[in-house]
């Protein structure tokens, strides 16, 4: 019974990360054909029909590429970052309380907490085993951007962690089965997305590589496989931060209309990216430290205060 248990468990994770892959390649494929409406032109149309298979003849293309090694570079650490990368953005696609998956974290969203501080030091790794200028100070811009708004994002949630008592993931679609939790804190919800934006380093905070000085980011170096992986890392995050903007504001987990509303925060951070410019990278500062930060913890107080009264 236990072994039939692990098998069930493990096709769960297996089903999980595949369709995860796929998702990420065909969000790529919905961004370039947003993104070339957007600015007049048409996207991908060439490969398959209007462009279908495109994702798949990238990461043909990427992982075919011959890798250049460096010679200066921390070559191990350089070499198994993206590779680690790749594997914490899987593993953290676990919490999907999905109904056939038979795993239910009793402190989800406490492994949510520690995979996206585990998420900087592969920044910080992959900016300094290149012994590159550019990827180094790349790297250290995006950590500190990174480490900045994850302190709002916790905080956030731990507005909500008073609210329902407890970390399990599926409590949130219980606690939303009357009113979803968007109309009990709008503010805070805005707050969620635009640091889901910072965190996952997308316009308009993409300093990591929106510079002249920074070239490329803390991935400046690596090209072919290891640059794919990254890539996928990135993607994978996006989806999964609009994941857990489902789960916490708009309703929780709920089979056909879950995946409808992950494809519509998917594209309005594709629509972002169309249309707005990049911020300041101190205004950027000043809106995590002297904004979301005292908002955000008097939320908190108030939500700790509300309970109270209702012992």
């Amino acid at each position: 019974m236990f072994m039939q248990d692990l098998m069930m468990v493990f096709m769960g994770l297996l089903f999980i990360f595949i369709g995860v892959l796929i998702g990420v390649a065909y969000l790529t494929l919905l961004e370039r054909k947003l993104l070339g409406y957007i600015h007049f032109r048409k996207g991908p149309n060439k490969v398959g029909i209007i462009g279908i298979l495109q994702p798949f003849c990238d990461a043909i293309k990427l992982f075919s590429k011959e890798q250049i090694y460096l010679i200066y570079s921390n070559f191990m650490i350089y070499y198994i970052t993206p590779i680690f990368s790749f594997m914490l953005s899987l593993m953290i696609w676990v919490l999907l309380p999905y109904y056939f998956n038979l795993i239910s974290f009793n402190v989800g969203l406490l492994f949510f907490f520690c995979c996206t501080k585990v998420k900087v030091y592969m920044i910080m790794f992959a900016g300094w085993s290149s012994n590159s200028n550019y990827a180094l100070l790349g790297g250290l811009r995006s950590i500190a951007q990174t480490i900045s708004y994850e302190v709002s994002l916790i905080l956030i949630l731990m507005s909500l962690i008073m609210l329902i008592m407890g970390f399990n993931m599926n409590l949130l679609k219980f606690y939303q089965s009357m009113i979803w939790f968007f109309l009990l804190m709008f503010p805070l919800m805005l707050m969620w997305f635009s640091s889901s934006l910072a965190e996952t380093n997308r316009t308009p905070f993409d300093f990591a590589e929106g510079e002249s000085e920074l070239v490329s980011g803390f991935h400046i170096e690596y090209g072919g496989g290891g640059f794919a992986l990254i890539f996928l890392a990135e993607y994978s995050s996006i989806m999964f931060m609009s994941m857990m903007m489902i789960l916490l504001y708009f309703g929780g987990f709920s089979m056909i209309i879950f995946y409808l509303k992950l494809v519509f925060i998917s594209f309005i951070f594709i629509w972002i990216r169309g249309t707005l410019p990049r911020y300041r990278y101190d205004k950027l500062m000043y809106l995590c430290w002297k904004i979301y930060l005292p908002v955000s913890l008097n939320f908190m107080i108030f939500f700790i205060g509300f309970m109270l009264l209702l012992k």
